[in-house]
């Protein structure tokens, strides 16, 4: 078990010779020369629970110097989103808006396992999770963006001296500029009472019937990223789909779990905003959702969509909700807006 602030993942100064980073190999001028006073790597991929090393965002953390009164549990947590990514995709000059909740759930496992002592084998469970931001962090540059994430982490609860839940926030800043906040809250338990809690639930299932939707409708180029399929009980004028699950999928289902991941649960959700209002080009600039209860991967679950109209700047609230027989599962709020590229 990683001990409470056991091994922060900083830089540190590079011991190799300054000959390994010379023009030679072929480096862009901004690498030649004197190496770095620190080289970047991702945290280990088991503190963010994620199998593949590709799939990790989030490149160190540290103790805030000073986080806010009454919080002493702060800190500063460091991203790089790739300017390719096979299901957070650029589109017109835009990074997917998901590479930022991804990265919030990443921060929530990697400080319990690293700062509060989390065991690894202790599953989460997500309560909520939310996020407002601009455009003007979304617009792709011309290398991978450098996030710096301050993180304050509050009404943490222990059973013992054991994380039994906790709530945190998030500033993202580029360049020292704040451009989009978020939050999220989560309880973990342990392999005992998840078993307990959930028996012997399947991990894998056959494959979702029927065909996804045409991606262009919400999006995307790629039909096997495409999360939703025609409900055929819906009447002509329903917005509501049927969730495709596919546990092979590479990037939701990374690693084996007996539930519908909360990452697929959210695409949905946002797939449902844009096919429901016609406007598959639009930007997410904020989302707030709650989890009611595990999606299971062996039950029909009914995702629906009720869009508002536009504001006088052009942003439209979009309300989404999942139902597996007939209770709700999660609900999300999302307004998305127009791109201006």
């Amino acid at each position: 078990m990683p001990s409470s602030a056991s091994a922060p993942h900083r830089s540190t100064s590079s011991s190799f010779s300054t000959s390994v980073l010379t023009a030679p190999f072929g480096l862009a001028p901004a690498f030649a020369g004197r190496a770095p006073a620190g080289l970047t790597s991702t945290v280990p991929r088991e503190y963010v629970h994620r199998a593949a090393v590709s799939e990790v965002l989030l490149t160190g953390w540290e103790a805030a110097p000073t986080g806010p009164a009454g919080h002493p549990e702060s800190f500063v947590v460091r991203a790089q989103w790739p300017r390719g990514h096979s299901l957070f995709s650029q589109a017109d000059g835009y990074q997917d808006p998901m590479l930022l909740i991804e990265s919030v759930r990443q921060i929530g496992s990697l400080l319990s396992h690293a700062e509060f002592g989390v065991a690894f084998g202790h599953q989460f469970l997500m309560w909520d999770m939310s996020f407002a931001t601009t455009p003007d962090l979304l617009v792709a540059g011309p290398a991978p963006t450098e996030l710096e994430l301050r993180t304050v982490c509050s009404e943490v609860v222990r059973r013992g001296k054991n994380l039994a839940s906790m709530r945190y926030d998030v500033t993202a800043l580029v360049d020292g500029v704040a451009l989009a906040t978020a939050g999220a809250a989560f309880s973990c338990t342990s392999p005992a009472v998840h078993r307990r809690l959930r028996g012997d639930r399947p991990t894998a299932v056959a494959r979702a019937a029927g065909r996804p939707i045409d991606p262009a409708l919400v999006g995307r180029t790629d039909a096997g990223h495409v999360v939703l399929t025609p409900d055929t009980n819906a009447g002509a004028d329903d917005h509501s789909w049927l969730l495709h699950v596919d546990t092979s999928h590479p990037i939701f289902f990374d690693h084996p779990v007996d539930h519908v991941p909360g990452m697929m649960l959210l695409e949905a959700a946002r797939q449902a905003a844009h096919a429901s209002t016609g406007m598959p080009d639009a930007l997410v600039i904020s989302l707030d959702s709650t989890f009611a209860r595990y999606a299971e991967l062996d039950a029909p679950c009914r995702i629906q969509a009720m869009p508002g109209l536009p504001d006088a700047v052009g942003d439209t609230l979009v309300q989404v909700c999942g139902f597996q027989e007939d209770r709700a599962v999660f609900a999300a709020d999302l307004v998305l807006r127009p791109r201006t590229r």
